[in-house]
C-alpha cells in the first residue's frame, strides 16, 4: 500500500492506495502542538481496527502547506513506518509547467496534476478548502494563472468574530436569498454569495483562458458538495482528487527512478 498524506491548514488526510483504488482514509486536525508520538500512535490505531499492519506500507509521500508539522510528522513516519517520506517539491517535483516564475502550494499543484490526469485539458481546477483557490490549466497543461480567496468557513466564522450581535451559523444553503430570520439572512449572504462570487470567478476564468465557455470545471475539498450543489457551473466534485494526485506523482516519481 502507498500512503498519501494531504496537510492542510485545517486537517491532515491520511490515505491508503492499493494501485488506484482508495481502500482506506482518516483525517487528523492539524495541530502544531501535536506530537510525533501523538500522530504515530493515532496512525497506527487505525491500523490495528482495520487489521493492516505498517509492514503493509510501501512508501509514503505527502503534500503540504503547512511547514510547522512536517518536523513532527516526518519524526512520526521514520519512527513508527521506519521510511523516510517523499515530499513533493522537495524530494519529487509535481511536474507543472508555469508562463512565469510563480510556484504553487503543494495542494493545488498535486490537485492540477490529477486534475489533468482524469479530467483532460483545458480545465479550471478548484479547491475549497481554509482558502478557496482557483487554478486555470491550459490544452497543453500550462499553467496560466488562478485566484485566491478567502474560505466559505473563514469568511463567516469572521463575521461572527467581529459582529457582537451576529451568531454562527450552519453552512447550509436556504430556500431563498430573502431570509426571514437572522441565521437565514446570514446563510443568504454567505452562502448565496459565496456562490456568487464563485460563479463570476468561473466565467472570468474561462473568458481570460481564451477556448470559450465549453472548458470543465473540477472543485474539490471539503465544502465543494455545498457550492456544486448550488450551480451549474461546476461540472465534477472530485474529493480524492489530491490523494490521487499524490499517487499519480508517486508512480512517475518511480518510474523516472527505474530509468
Amino acid at each position: 500500500m502507498l500512503m498519501a498524506i494531504d496537510v492542510g491548514n485545517t486537517n491532515m488526510v491520511f490515505g491508503l492506495l492499493e494501485g488506484e483504488t482508495l481502500v482506506g482514509s482518516f483525517r487528523l486536525m492539524t495541530d502544531t502542538n501535536r506530537t510525533s508520538d501523538e500522530i504515530g500512535l493515532t496512525v497506527c490505531e487505525y491500523f490495528r481496527r482495520f487489521n493492516w499492519t505498517t509492514d503493509q506500507v510501501c512508501d509514503i509521500i505527502i503534500a503540504s502547506v503547512v511547514p510547522q508539522v512536517m518536523y513532527t510528522l516526518t519524526s512520526a513516519i521514520v519512527k513508527y513506518f521506519g521510511k523516510k517520506p517523499i515530499i513533493v517539491d522537495d524530494d519529487v517535483s509535481p511536474g507543472i509547467e508555469y508562463d512565469s516564475e510563480s510556484h504553487l502550494g503543494a495542494d493545488r499543484s498535486v490537485s492540477c496534476v490529477a486534475a489533468m490526469e482524469k479530467y483532460g485539458k483545458p480545465l479550471v481546477v478548484l479547491d475549497f478548502g481554509t482558502a478557496t483557490t482557483v487554478d486555470a490549466l491550459s490544452d497543453t497543461g500550462r499553467y496560466l494563472g488562478g485566484c485566491i480567496l478567502a474560505g466559505i468557513r473563514v469568511s463567516t466564522d469572521a463575521l461572527f468574530q467581529q459582529a457582537a450581535m451576529l451568531p454562527q451559523i450552519e453552512l447550509v444553503c436556504p430556500d431563498s436569498v430573502l431570509g426571514l430570520n437572522t441565521i437565514a439572512q446570514i446563510q443568504a449572504g454567505s452562502v448565496m454569495g459565496y456562490i456568487g462570487a464563485m460563479e463570476y470567478l468561473i466565467r472570468q476564468t474561462k473568458r481570460e483562458m481564451g477556448y470559450g465557455q465549453d472548458v470543465k470545471v473540477v472543485a474539490t475539498g471539503g465544502l465543494a458538495r455545498l457550492i456544486a450543489d448550488n450551480t451549474d457551473m461546476i461540472d465534477v466534485v472530485d474529493g480524492q482528487l489530491i490523494l490521487d494526485g499524490l499517487r499519480i506523482i508517486y508512480e512517475r516519481y518511480k518510474r523516472e527512478q527505474k530509468e
